[in-house]
């Protein structure tokens, strides 16, 4: 379960926090192969750092966190691991869902969920309408997601709307995004040492602030998040204006 008590260093230093941020939780197998151990350990590890991060987030109000769990290229793995984090996702979910609801955490799934198994699909609508009317941490795990397939997909929803009757807006575009409901991330940070987005939110990263560490997601830890939001701290934000105008 999450412990959503533990002592937070350095919070009161922390001057100018991100009201959204994005994670490509990336590392989990070669942190197992560096210890001799097979890949799905290192994915069972990887939820350590889920509910530490999840953690950090909630004493920080921060708003939105969205994490990258598996994108629409990751069925090609072997079966035996792809079958495998099936089952976590819907382990996962069974086993946290009373912790989000008690810590009024608010669950979202984004991507395709043509392909899941029935009973995941029923898991997932089922904690989404448990928590629909929290005000807390708005947290949304992607699964079988791509960008590329977001943006095709807003396009497609708008033409059905609209009859195919309207020119497309960038406003119209923006509301039938699977992550329509939150702001775009004001930060990326991506683990595993790995310096690319991934297809991941690829429309939604026109402004974010990237951050890439060596650190694999399974010992991304309170401090690794620190350190990617003191990082974040520094960085001067201009949305195409000088620094003077700042």
């Amino acid at each position: 379960m999450f412990n959503f008590f533990r002592p937070l260093r350095a919070k009161e230093a922390l001057l100018e926090k991100p009201k959204h941020i994005a994670i490509i939780m990336d590392g989990n197998g070669r942190w197992a192969k560096k210890r001799l151990m097979p890949r799905i350990s290192g994915h069972k590890k990887g939820l350590e750092s889920v509910r530490t991060v999840i953690t950090q987030c909630q004493k920080l109000n921060i708003p939105f966190l969205t994490l990258f769990a598996f994108s629409t290229e990751n069925w090609l793995r072997p079966a035996q691991e792809v079958n495998f984090l099936m089952s976590l996702f819907q382990e996962s979910i069974k086993k946290e869902s009373s912790a989000l609801i008690k810590h009024n955490v608010r669950f979202k799934l984004i991507g395709d969920r043509k392909p899941f198994p029935k009973k995941l699909v029923d898991k997932i609508k089922e904690l989404e309408k448990l928590t629909e009317k929290n005000t807390g941490l708005t947290l949304s795990v992607a699964i079988n997601y791509g960008g590329r397939w977001d943006i095709v997909n807003a396009v497609n929803k708008h033409q059905k709307e609209t009859l195919s009757k309207k020119p497309l807006t960038q406003k119209n575009l923006i509301q039938n995004l699977s992550l329509n409901y939150a702001p775009d991330p004001d930060l990326l940070i991506r683990t595993g040492g790995e310096k690319r987005i991934s297809n991941f939110l690829i429309w939604q990263f026109s402004y974010s602030e990237l951050y890439f560490t060596e650190t694999l997601w399974p010992d991304f830890n309170e401090r690794a998040l620190m350190t990617a939001l003191f990082e974040f701290q520094k960085r001067e934000r201009r949305y195409g204006k000088t620094s003077e105008q700042l």
